[in-house]
């Protein structure tokens, strides 16, 4: 391996990409084109994450749920508080909207004030009919309106919770979309299309204020602003990046060569996302965002090595190969170390973190082969730099900043290691605050209207996330026995009494309701039949599941009526106190059916996704430990010294336990978008590291092998490159901030923050700790040779293999 990557295999790489310049650049461009023909296939997710293994118990139970009783999440609300809504012209229009929406194809059902059929009793057929509640040739008449009110309100419990909120000052009507389109682009199209322009259409013209929200919904507009957010981080990142490369190295020319490097690599992403035929998602939208912020610092390394080579001895075509050939292997292994951060995610058997995991790791080798081959080649085109161009090497500021590093580590090692205790210590103390948080809204955008309009759902109905459970009697028409029905309802008291739940919904209501229409509609008997009524009553509810009317049960019953559902929705806001609630209906429903004779099942969306956070947890902090498991054994391989691995890892553990401890006492929990921070901050905090120990290899060599001369000579060459590219990601993932997802701000704040860490860590406890733990290192002998030659080859002995080849 050292003879693979030494110093001869360099100068052949080098001596091959600036001979064959146009022939390289003819093929980038081929790649490039033939990647822009995939761009065809890239497609947006229309689901959300599951971050569960399909294989999961929690998956298997839902998917059974979804079998039985079909999709959940095809729910769209409308609602308003608007008592104008019983007015006659309002009314009329209200009615003229609902039946515009349900010909829609995609609108399977749509359940309002203006067509909502009522139970009524037929004695002569002996059975329950849906009769009209609204008679449409009154509907002109304001009294008559204000008494359909106070009906609805008073006499029909039934749709307490679906209808009319529980305070009575809120109702809103139920579009139930197609199955079959929920999950499909079609579903996005019609809501961000003809359903959305009738809404605003509707309260334009009567100036009535309609909320809308459900699954479908929020999905639609949460997709649609990942869409409008991927151009803003693009130009952000492409702006700010090449602002602060321009700030840095005074050069037009130089700052377009990076721009194009990070523009092929963006282009390149979408190719490979398109080609590998990924799905767009919230995750993978940030990837060509990224590969501007991770391609920058590359293109400032090769940039800043070829200004140093340069101002050496002011010979181009010498300090272009010598680009190559002096920092191949570092900048190879140092981009491999960010590829292993973002590849952990690979290993978290969940789809959606594959995926990521996947396209990062391509496209940062794509993005390091781009720098590797274009910059060299460009540069030779181009004159060489003048004064101006390298004056960045000798800034002022720099030069003070390095001093207080230097004199901080030569003079004062005891105080960093004090410091860093006590930053050791806070972060293990912020890391018992933090929180889990389940909730699928928390990210979302809060300053959109359709994060508005949740949390009025969220008021008034007591939430849209909908939490399931299946009960399943395991014989035929056994939902429907008293027996099991009184339990039901014993088990929806429960339900009631927890305060982060909705009114449920289940056949116990319908049971209620059929009792009610028995006794001619009175509302005081909404309650179940006695066993005494069950006689009488039950040939009526049996000749109403037989009859046109049998969809009334279908939403609640599977098709042998032996398995029963019960549906209440949760305050999204609540979803850290998903596990307790849980353990509550869990607790009950084990006492009301044993499990020798019953199988009950919770779930829905909602539990779904709180348990696919702390899947995620317990997967990506193993896919840590992973991380630095790889990243041990890269620098054992290169080294073949303990010593360094420990020199390599304890830096960059500081700064993730030091973001843990903030997070824990800034109060930001714990969900999927704050646990991918620390993979990426560590796969790229680890760069600076290995840039950091192969500089010092090399300078103990070119000092006679003196520890601390070589330490603070590391600083001189490497200290730069690390200083300008931590500045880079720092600023690079601040660019995430923009969004107005809450998941992804904190991923870039956390990032940047956690980077921004790393940087003094590495400049700072880095050379403090190879000072004191290589005390003992009195000659060459006891450094071992590393296996694989990382280190940048000295200008003595590129120039004894020049001349040997000459």
């Amino acid at each position: 391996m050292k003879k693979l990557l030494g110093i001869g295999f360099w100068e052949l790489i080098a001596r091959i990409i600036l001979r064959n310049r146009i022939a390289f650049i003819a093929g980038i461009v081929l790649i490039t084109v033939g990647l822009a023909l995939q761009w065809k296939n890239i497609r947006f997710s229309n689901t959300e994450a599951n971050l569960i293994p399909s294989d999961d118990q929690v998956n298997v139970d839902y998917n059974q749920f979804l079998k039985v009783f079909g999709e959940e999440g095809n729910l769209v609300v409308i609602g308003t508080k608007d008592p104008k809504l019983f007015t006659p012209k309002v009314f009329k229009a209200y009615n003229a909207l609902i039946q515009n929406l349900a010909k829609d194809k995609e609108v399977g059902l749509v359940l309002s004030v203006d067509n909502l059929k009522i139970l009524q009793k037929n004695d002569s057929l002996q059975t329950f009919e849906l009769v009209p509640f609204v008679d449409s040739t009154k509907i002109a008449d304001a009294n008559y309106l204000q008494s359909v009110r106070k009906d609805l309100l008073n006499k029909l419990p039934f749709y307490s919770g679906l209808l009319y909120n529980k305070h009575k000052t809120a109702v809103r009507s139920a579009v139930y979309l197609n199955k079959k389109i929920v999950n499909t682009k079609a579903r996005k199209e019609y809501i961000l299309g003809r359903f959305t322009d009738k809404i605003k259409a509707f309260e334009q013209a009567n100036g009535v204020d309609l909320r809308v929200s459900g699954m479908p919904y929020i999905r639609s507009y949460n997709s649609k602003t990942i869409t409008d957010e991927i151009g803003l981080f693009i130009g952000a990142a492409l702006l700010i990046t090449s602002l602060i490369f321009f700030f840095f190295f005074r050069s037009f020319r130089a700052t377009l060569i990076s721009m194009i490097v990070v523009i092929i690599g963006v282009m390149w992403s979408f190719g490979i996302m398109g080609g590998m035929g990924y799905e767009i998602t919230v995750l993978t939208a940030l990837v060509p965002t990224l590969m501007i912020v991770i391609g920058i610092p590359n293109c400032i390394f090769f940039i800043n090595k070829y200004h140093q080579e340069y101002y050496k001895h002011a010979n181009k075509a010498k300090a272009l190969q010598r680009v190559i050939t002096k920092t191949g292997t570092a900048t190879l292994m140092t981009n491999i170390t960010t590829a292993v951060g973002f590849a952990t995610f690979i290993a978290t058997n969940n789809v959606l973190l594959q995926e990521f995991g996947v396209l990062t790791t391509i496209n940062i080798i794509a993005v390091y082969v781009l720098s590797l081959l274009l910059i060299p080649i460009f540069f030779s085109y181009i004159p060489a730099p003048i004064p101006r161009h390298l004056g960045h090497l000798e800034r002022e500021y720099l030069t003070g900043f390095f001093v207080w590093i230097i004199n901080t580590v030569k003079y004062n090692r005891l105080g960093v290691y004090i410091v860093s205790l006590i930053l050791l210590i806070f972060g293990i103390i912020g890391i018992y605050e933090i929180k889990i948080s389940g909730s699928i809204i928390e990210d979302m955008p809060k300053k959109t209207d359709f994060f508005t309009d949740i949390r009025f759902f969220e008021k008034e109905f007591d939430g849209v996330m909908p939490l399931e459970i299946m009960i399943d009697t395991k014989k035929k028409n056994g939902a429907l026995k008293g027996t099991n029905l009184r339990r039901m309802e014993e088990l929806e008291e429960t339900i009631t009494d927890i305060p982060d739940l909705s009114q449920p919904l289940s056949i116990v209501s319908v049971a209620k309701y059929a009792k009610q229409a028995y006794y001619n509609g009175n509302p005081e008997y909404f309650q179940l039949p006695s066993s005494q009524e069950e006689l009488f009553i039950a040939s009526y509810i049996k000749n109403t599941a037989k009859g046109k009317n049998a969809n009334l049960f279908k939403s609640y019953l599977s098709d042998d009526k032996s398995i029963a559902r019960i549906t209440t929705f949760i305050k999204d806001e609540n979803g850290e106190k998903m596990p307790w609630i849980e353990q509550q209906i869990r607790q009950k429903a084990d006492k009301l059916f044993p499990k020798e004779r019953y199988n009950v099942v919770i779930t829905g969306r909602s539990s779904v996704f709180q348990k696919g956070t702390n899947y995620l947890l317990d997967n990506l902090l193993s896919s840590l430990l992973f991380a630095f498991f790889i990243t041990g054994g890269l620098v054992a391989i290169m080294f073949r010294s303990f010593k360094m691995v420990l020199v390599s890892i304890i830096p960059n553990l500081l700064p993730l336990l030091m973001t843990a401890g903030l997070m824990g006492f800034l109060g930001i929990p714990l969900k999927p978008s704050t646990l991918l921070v620390f993979g990426i901050a560590f796969g790229m905090s680890v760069d600076d590291t290995l840039r950091f120990l192969a500089q010092y290899r090399l300078e103990l060599s070119r000092n006679d092998w003196k520890i601390k001369k070589s330490v603070f000579a590391t600083f001189d060459d490497a200290g730069i490159s690390m200083f300008y590219t931590s500045i880079v990601l720092f600023f690079g993932f601040s660019v995430f901030m923009l969004s107005s997802f809450g998941g992804t701000v904190a991923l870039g704040g956390l990032v940047a923050i956690t980077l921004c860490f790393g940087m003094l860590s590495n400049l700072v406890l880095l050379p403090s700790l190879v000072l004191s733990l290589n005390k003992s290192l009195a000659n060459k002998q006891e450094f071992i040779e590393p296996t694989i030659d990382i280190l940048e080859h000295t200008d003595e002995e590129l120039d004894a293999l020049e001349k040997n080849e000459n």
